[in-house]
C-alpha cells in the first residue's frame, strides 16, 4: 500500500513537472487564440507576438494580428531586413468594410509601389466579417501570398514590397503603438 502511494505521488510529481515545463501550445489575446508554431512549406515559424489593431478615438478593437517568423525577435528592423519566411495573420473581431481596409493599406504605402498596392487591395473582399482571417505570407522568391480564410487570393511579387508591407505593422509608423508592441513580443492588448 505504501509502495503504491509512493508511486502515485511520484507519478503525480512527474506529470506536474511536465505540465509546468512544457511550452504552451497557443497564445491568447482579446479572445483570439493563435498557435505558438506553424509550418509553412516544411519550415517551422514561431509566433513572435500578437497585437490588437485599435481604431477611432474610442480605441475600438478591429483585429488581432499575429506575426510568425523563423527566429523570435524584439527588433522590428531586423525582422524587416530578414529575407526569411514571415507570416502575418489578421483575425477580425468586428465587421470591417473591405474598402476601409484597402484605404488604410494605400495610406500606409503612400505613393510607393502603386501597382503592387493596387494588386494587393484588389484581392481584399468587399466585406470582412467578424471572425474572418486574412493571412499574408512572404517566402523568398515567391512574393507575398494573400489568403482570405483558407482560399489563396493571389501573390504580389517583390521582396521590397513585402518588406514595406510588414513595415506597416512593425515599422516606424504602425497603426497604433500597442499593435507593434504586441507583435514584437510585448503585452497584447
Amino acid at each position: 500500500m505504501l509502495r503504491s502511494r509512493s508511486f502515485a505521488l511520484s507519478a503525480f510529481a512527474a506529470v506536474s513537472l511536465l505540465a509546468v515545463s512544457s511550452p504552451a501550445e497557443a497564445k491568447r489575446c482579446v479572445g483570439v487564440t493563435m498557435p505558438d508554431e506553424i509550418t509553412v512549406e516544411g519550415e517551422t515559424l514561431r509566433l513572435n507576438g500578437m497585437g490588437v489593431r485599435e481604431a477611432t478615438i474610442f480605441n475600438v478593437n478591429v483585429y488581432v494580428a499575429g506575426l510568425y517568423v523563423p527566429e523570435v525577435s524584439t527588433d522590428g528592423a531586423a525582422i524587416l531586413a530578414s529575407e526569411g519566411t514571415k507570416r502575418l495573420v489578421l483575425r477580425f473581431v468586428r465587421d470591417v468594410d473591405g474598402e476601409t481596409m484597402a484605404e488604410a493599406i494605400q495610406d500606409a504605402f503612400g505613393d510607393r509601389q502603386a501597382a503592387s498596392v493596387a494588386r494587393l487591395t484588389g484581392m481584399l473582399p468587399e466585406e470582412i466579417a467578424d471572425g474572418s482571417t486574412l493571412t499574408f505570407t512572404y517566402r523568398e522568391g515567391s512574393g507575398l501570398e494573400v489568403r482570405i480564410g483558407n482560399r489563396v487570393a493571389g501573390t504580389v511579387a517583390g521582396a521590397g514590397f513585402a518588406r514595406t508591407f510588414f513595415g506597416i505593422w512593425i515599422g516606424n509608423r504602425p497603426p497604433n503603438r500597442g499593435l507593434k508592441r504586441g507583435l514584437l513580443g510585448g503585452r497584447c492588448g
